[in-house]
């Protein structure tokens, strides 16, 4: 990539004092070379807390250690795919630390998946291995006759912690989620403490990692819908956050009492680099919520604990500048909160100064740039309403339909080059070269503008995709199972505006018969997506609006309020 200068960048001159226009891009190392430096300098400072209980970064490397040496004791390499498949449990960080410290390749994995999803994903990846939370399990056990897994290994919420007995109770009951009865086959599966039992009697792997190996297969819909995994290599991710470091003007030598509140899944891009990867490079500590639906033992979680940062989507500040008790939070040590994931609106921003004091600091990323593209000043006194400066070593363009850059201040796409973005999509060249434009940036598929002093404002989305909580929804996925039912002619999904999850999935149905309800495609829709997938609203048609060529026009029904 071409050096920054100002004359072409013009956030240049907007930037902090003593933020730099570049990183070292070729200087970066892996993130197995990041996480052992933090253990050499940190071996016993807290890396994460949960469920009450602390774990330092010496406890933390041995657990990692443990993983990556029964990985490659059971035959898995460099490159092969495992997946990880939990919420926010203590054995979750180290699971994905042993696999890059195995030389493997991550698979994240949203634990709520139906098994129609997690097959899919799994097939795609080719995953050798799968590490699951108990509470899951079953999902693969439901999803196992299509998938080709070598090993299982069942995760227990308290296990990393050493927690016993009563406090493993504690830490189930903390989920909210009962285990339902599974049965995995018992020469493919293996208990998480008995990997770490096995583990640490192995000697480490053998393995040289380099920051060109792919480190993640992150899946989105992209740009298109079509489910497809963005390959984020050791070097893509650790520029992300040296990036972000680097913007946050964060000094690890202070960073000891830092503390991120991690309530935002690890599967989630934005987590898994901006609170994990982050906090791990500078020496501070994740806490992780494991269940923050859970709006009182969230609360609860807060008021205990010191902490000095958060993250979140618009979402989740919504649930907590509601809840009664937030008040009682002491918010006096912040650093900064951030958001991500999907567009914060005003009146939440403006009720969270209100009542905590703070200002939500708004930045913007996709799965397909490590997250990270853009992002307000930290010093930032009020929510800006835009998504602030491209970071360092970061060249934004926005491009009108003709390939041509926009004037300032008109709308085009928005599209990024720089080291955070991704290698490619897995096994799909053609998507590769679809989001890909003949000077090198990636395509993002957002429309956005360029303020006078170089902020990024996004204006809309070009596709059809829909954000429910931050989590990326695509109307083809939904419209193909709802087709499936027996009492639907046809259908269009499209996306409407919802107070508490940002946008809604609203469902357009013609349908055999006055017969079926929207509680019976709701079901159906259920036993096949993830509940934030499922129709929140159905509205019965005669007819869909169409093209002359027979295509439904998504637009036309978004523009008509659904009214039943």
């Amino acid at each position: 990539m071409a050096r920054l200068r100002g004359a072409e960048h013009p956030w240049l001159s907007a930037y902090p004092p003593g933020v730099p226009a570049e990183i070292d891009v070729a200087g970066l190392g892996t993130l197995v070379d990041l996480f052992e430096d933090s253990l050499r300098s940190h071996s016993d400072r807290p890396a994460l807390q949960c469920f009450g209980s602390r774990i330092t970064y010496g406890a933390l490397g041995e657990s990692a250690r443990a993983v990556a040496a029964w990985l490659a004791n059971q035959g898995f390499a460099k490159g092969d795919r495992i997946a990880l498949m939990m919420p926010n449990v203590p054995a979750y960080p180290a699971a994905i630390l042993g696999v890059l410290l195995a030389g493997c390749t991550v698979v994240n994995v949203n634990p709520l998946y139906t098994p129609r999803e997690l097959t899919a994903q799994l097939v795609d990846s080719g995953a050798r291995a799968l590490f699951v939370l108990e509470n899951f399990a079953h999902t693969v056990q439901a999803s196992l006759a299509e998938m080709s897994l070598e090993r299982i290994v069942v995760v227990g919420p308290g296990d990393g912690l050493g927690l016993k007995g009563r406090a493993i109770g504690w830490a189930s009951r903390h989920l909210k989620k009962a285990v339902p009865p599974y049965a995995l086959p018992a020469d493919r599966t293996v208990r998480f403490e008995q990997v770490q039992r096995l583990g640490r009697t192995l000697p480490r792997p053998a393995v040289t990692v380099a920051p060109d190996d792919l480190a993640f297969l992150q899946y989105t819909g992209g740009t298109t819908g079509i489910a497809k995994a963005a390959m984020l290599t050791h070097r893509n991710i650790f520029a992300n956050v040296v990036q972000s470091q680097t913007w946050f003007n964060i000094d690890k030598t202070d960073a000891s009492g830092r503390v991120m509140i991690t309530a935002l899944p690890l599967y989630h891009i934005f987590a898994l680099t901006c609170c994990f990867f982050l906090f791990l490079k500078l020496g501070g500590c994740c806490l992780l919520i494991p269940n923050p639906r859970d709006a009182d033992g969230f609360i609860k979680t807060l008021k205990a604990n010191r902490f000095t940062h958060l993250s979140g989507v618009n979402t989740l500040f919504n649930l907590l500048v509601n809840h009664p008790g937030i008040g009682d939070v002491d918010f006096s040590h912040i650093d900064f909160i951030i958001a991500g994931g999907m567009a914060v609106q005003s009146p939440v921003a403006a009720k969270w100064k209100t009542v905590t004091g703070t200002t939500i600091v708004e930045g913007y990323g996709l799965s397909e740039t490590s997250p990270v593209v853009c992002v307000n000043p930290p010093g930032l006194t009020e929510w800006s309403g835009t998504i602030g400066f491209p970071l360092p070593s970061t060249d934004v363009a926005i491009r009108l339909a003709d390939g041509r850059d926009a004037a300032p201040g008109e709308a085009g796409e928005l599209c990024v080059r720089g080291p955070q973005v991704m290698a490619g999509y897995w096994g799909r060249p053609d998507e590769t070269a679809r989001a890909t434009t003949t000077d090198g940036y990636f395509k993002t598929g957002d429309v956005a503008v360029f303020e006078p002093d170089g902020q990024v404002r996004i204006v809309d989305r070009m596709k059809d995709m829909i954000l429910v909580s931050g989590f990326n929804v695509y109307p083809n996925e939904i419209e193909e199972v709802l087709a499936g039912h027996p009492g639907v002619v046809e259908c269009a999904v499209v996306g409407a505006r919802n107070d508490e999850t940002g946008e809604m999935v609203v469902a357009h149905v013609v349908r055999r018969s006055g017969e079926t309800t929207p509680e019976d495609l709701r079901a159906f829709a259920r036993t096949q997506l993830t509940g934030y997938k499922v129709p929140r609203r159905v509205v019965f048609h005669d007819t869909l609006p169409k093209t002359n060529v027979g295509k439904v026009l998504r637009r036309a029904l978004r523009d008509d309020p659904p009214a039943s």
